[in-house]
């Protein structure tokens, strides 16, 4: 993300951020006059004791000097959660622990990594780097969602995979929800690897592939872990519940491990039980 690219996706969060706050959860009268939803510039600007001029440069994406201090009197004004704090302050202060992934830092599954990933066999499990690019899988995952051995590794990106492939945009419900999650995942890596440029030439490409990308991606929150009931409705399986946690896998590499658990008191896994005794493993 160049300069000022990084100070217009500043400028469009806070403008998206402000749109969310209703004015009387921040003692301020409702009013009848305002033509948009939300706080106007001169209410956050007092509400964060800036000048309401300096807060309208940061808005539009001026090059100005920020401080953490004033940062956080902003996130506070604008009720940002910890995740969207640190976006916040990633694209304010353009802080990065990193550019591009070389082919040193590719991605490898330990064994021990491995390992898990086999034991966890009824929760489909899939293991992602920090672009989303699909790295690991277990057989359940295939069975479920699919089977990736079939796809070219440079295709296994799992925001790429949700916006092209007619089986996944079919497998969940509420396919916008369940495409939400990992948006608000990857705009979280998108904040804090604000010097990969990788990032704006793939929101570019995805937004010419899929005509709802775009307001997706600009309605998306910020979350480095959300955790979500998902309803979907397999071809062979019928309807299964999962509940979605996302670990991070600490290294190098930036690994991160989706387990979608069969929701309690639901026949979820003995259908999915039923699912892979019936199939061949893919492969």
């Amino acid at each position: 993300m160049n300069h000022q690219t990084r100070l217009q996706a500043l400028s469009a969060f806070l403008k998206a951020q402000r749109a969310k706050v209703l004015p009387q959860s921040v003692g301020l009268p409702e009013g009848t006059r305002r033509r948009t939803p939300g706080l106007r510039r001169e209410e956050v600007a007092q509400l964060a004791g800036v000048s309401p001029t300096w807060y309208t440069w940061l808005e539009q994406g001026r090059d100005i000097r920020v401080s953490v201090s004033v940062l956080d009197c902003i996130a506070t004004a604008l009720q940002l959660t910890v995740d969207e704090r640190k976006y916040l302050y990633a694209l304010a202060m353009e802080t990065s622990p990193g550019t591009g992934i070389s082919k040193e830092e590719q991605p490898q599954i330990s064994p021990s990594l491995a390992k898990i990933l086999q034991e966890l066999k009824f929760c489909p499990t899939i293991i992602s780097d920090r672009r989303c690019q699909i790295v690991g899988w277990n057989k359940a995952a295939a069975h479920v969602f699919l089977d990736f051995d079939q796809i070219p590794p440079e295709e296994r990106n799992m925001i790429r995979l949700l916006f092209t492939r007619k089986e996944i945009q079919r497998l969940a419900v509420n396919w916008e929800h369940f495409a939400s999650g990992f948006l608000a995942i990857f705009r979280a890596y998108y904040g804090q690897y604000v010097e990969d440029e990788w990032y704006e030439g793939f929101l570019e490409e995805m937004g010419g592939v899929h005509s709802d990308f775009n307001r997706l991606w600009e309605d998306s929150k910020v979350s480095s872990a959300p955790e979500v009931l998902l309803e979907f409705r397999h071809a062979k399986a019928g309807k299964m519940l999962f509940q979605l946690t996302s670990l991070q896998v600490h290294g190098n590499t930036d690994l991160r491990c989706s387990i979608y658990t069969p929701a309690p008191d639901s026949p979820t896994e003995s259908k999915l039980k039923q699912l892979m005794e019936r199939e061949q493993p893919p492969g």
